[in-house]
């Protein structure tokens, strides 16, 4: 079967396209660290917040942080409950001299038993840990680092037009081939002259730049969608006029369209007759982001992606015959296709579910995407984006003219990917293999829904709906921005533990899942 050279990106699709703003430098990031409570038990009578703290000084060692730096250095940053579970969660961020450690976050689990059951993160090791005070301070601004920034951008794609986003520098202490660097993080975020996304880390001292990688991979009225199916949705009336603008859910829904230009949001489309919406595309954006927006409020009681009413806002009709479509950190944007190989980007639920669940995952563990964080952070895209469109287990079928999938949940090596750990990808190209690895995971989630054996481990399937659950709780709950394939498998086991039991079926199906894809 002919593959398609395209795959599913943090909200870019990618057709043959120059990775080498994105190419990943492998061991860049800081050390996991999975330390299971066991047996350790508080002292009793303990404050719940002091328990953690006691927990912490209780593995000083394997934390790699002395005692006296402890609270010094982790912070508690957020603490959620979760009420089936009767779980309580809490999330800390490691600093240095109170500029914090780029993607040092740790997750900290109590049990509804009161029994701390794991940490899962990331910490800078110690040997990096030495900063002086004079060390920490910065010789340049954040306006001097946006500058650097915006002149590298510019070289790479001409002048730049209005951004995306406001460009804003944030001072971090950040881990790089080996080093440990005051940066200032920023990202240059437009699509004028052309969509470009990048985050850059500048040399807090100088100005140069440490590192760089491209975050937008070169990867009630009724109308008919594009595969000429009627769909029914929200608008609102406006004097004569109806907009696609639905006031119902969280702070609303808008769609608008680009008017095949490549200005975001564009402008709201518009009909006078609220039973005849002309504009495929446009009514397949709208429509299909109602149905993301009731699968996370009806299944988790999320409202929105950022879980407090985000409008959701869409455009179609960005450029002409624009073979892609991407999630750029604010709203999501489609192009039409050329008619010959891709019809227009929003005709796919899948598709839309896949890029909207970048802002989902952008606003909970903020998985970095770059190497296994990166192909996990696509992976659970593909995970929720199938689920809401739950109709087998492809992926991206209705956009391809000829019906062909990008990706296979079932079958990964159908598409180029990887089934299992031991065919990690780990080169530089994709930025360290986000999109290819990404199939390590899918295959472990397929197992655990549907059952089966792989690589001689036979796994029980629990159904798709408790292994969304479970990937969800992880998701929300215990991943962090470095988080790997094994620190998955462990917030996979303890967020089934949490729901199901401890000695649940759903739990040793979550073991029995990575087993067979080689992740320990």
């Amino acid at each position: 079967m002919k593959k398609l050279l395209l795959t599913f990106l943090a909200g870019f699709f990618l057709i043959g396209t120059s990775l080498s703003a994105g190419a990943a430098e492998p061991g860049d990031e800081l050390p996991a660290k999975v330390i299971a409570a066991e047996s350790w038990e508080p002292t009793p009578g303990t404050p719940e917040e002091e328990i953690i703290w006691e927990f912490l000084l209780n593995k000083e060692k394997e934390l790699d942080i002395s005692s006296g730096e402890l609270r010094n250095q982790l912070r508690i940053i957020k603490k959620e409950t979760h009420p089936k579970a009767g779980t309580v969660h809490y999330k800390l961020k490691q600093y240095i001299h109170d500029i914090p450690v780029y993607g040092a976050e740790q997750t900290i689990h109590i049990n509804k038993k009161g029994k701390i059951t794991c940490l899962l993160g990331n910490l800078l090791p110690s040997q990096h840990q030495s900063f002086l005070p004079e060390e920490a301070k910065p010789q340049i601004s954040p306006t001097d680092a946006i500058q650097v920034a915006q002149k590298d951008a510019e070289n790479q794609i001409g002048n730049i037009g209005k951004p995306a986003t406001d460009p804003k520098a944030d001072i971090y202490v950040y881990l790089h081939q080996g080093k440990a660097w005051l940066v200032y993080m920023t990202e240059m975020n437009t699509i004028d002259p052309k969509p470009f996304r990048t985050r850059y880390f500048i040399n807090a001292k100088d100005g140069s730049i440490v590192n760089k990688y491209s975050l937008l991979e070169q990867a009630t009225g009724t109308g008919t969608g594009v595969l000429g199916d009627t769909k029914t949705f929200e608008t609102k009336q406006v004097g004569a006029q109806f907009q696609l603008y639905d006031t119902t859910r969280g702070n609303g829904i808008k769609t608008y369209t680009a008017l095949n230009s490549y200005f975001l949001p564009g402008f709201l489309v518009t009909s006078r007759n609220n039973n005849n919406w002309t504009d495929a595309a446009a009514v397949d954006a709208h429509a299909y982001a109602e149905k993301v927006y009731d699968f996370y409020k009806h299944k988790f009681n999320r409202d929105s992606l950022d879980g407090e009413g985000m409008q959701i806002k869409s455009t179609v009709h960005l450029g002409l015959n624009y073979n892609n479509a991407f999630w750029n950190g604010e709203q999501i944007a489609y192009g039409d296709g050329d008619g010959v190989n891709f019809r227009a980007f929003s005709s796919d639920l899948g598709v839309i579910g896949h890029e909207l669940t970048h802002g989902v995952t952008q606003y909970t563990a903020n998985l970095e995407y770059r190497n296994e964080p990166g192909a996990l952070n696509e992976s659970i895209s593909d995970i929720m984006g199938n689920s809401i469109k739950n109709k087998g287990w492809l992926i991206g079928e209705d956009v391809s003219v000829k019906g062909e999938a990008f990706r296979s949940m079932q079958d990964p090596t159908r598409y180029d990917q990887p089934d299992s750990y031991e065919d990690l990808y780990t080169g530089p190209f994709d930025n360290g293999g986000v999109h290819i690895n990404s199939g390590i995971n899918n295959k472990a989630f397929y197992l655990l829904a549907e059952g089966g054996t792989h690589r001689g481990v036979t796994v029980s399937g629990i159904g798709r709906d408790e292994a969304v659950e479970i990937y969800y709780h992880a998701l929300t709950h215990y991943l962090t921005p470095y988080a790997n394939f094994s620190t998955m498998r462990v917030a996979a086991i303890q967020a089934a533990k949490d729901l199901f039991g401890d000695d649940s079926n759903e739990a040793k199906s979550v073991n029995k899942a990575y087993d067979a894809v080689g992740v320990q």
